[in-house]
C-alpha cells in the first residue's frame, strides 16, 4: 500500500482541475459522516427536551410571543 506522503506527491503534480475535484471528493467523504453525527446529537437534544417538556421543567413560548420579543430587540 502506497504512503500518504506518495498519494499526496502524486495529486500535487495533477492539473488544477483534477486537484480541485480530488479535494472536493475528500471534503465531501468528511461531510457525510458530519452529517450523521450532527443528526445523531440533534435526535438526543430533541429527546431531551421532549423529557423537559413532559416533566413541566420548560415551558413553550408561542410563536407570536417570539416574534414580538424580536422584532422589540
Amino acid at each position: 500500500m502506497r504512503s500518504v506522503d506518495e498519494i499526496l506527491e502524486d495529486a500535487l503534480a495533477l492539473p488544477v482541475e483534477a486537484r480541485a475535484a480530488i479535494a472536493g471528493s475528500l471534503i465531501s467523504s468528511l461531510d457525510d459522516q458530519t452529517d450523521q453525527q450532527v443528526e445523531e446529537l440533534w435526535s438526543a437534544e430533541i429527546a431531551q427536551r421532549i423529557v423537559e417538556l413532559d416533566a413541566g421543567r420548560v415551558q413553550l413560548v408561542p410563536w407570536t410571543e417570539v416574534r414580538r420579543r424580536l422584532s422589540d430587540d
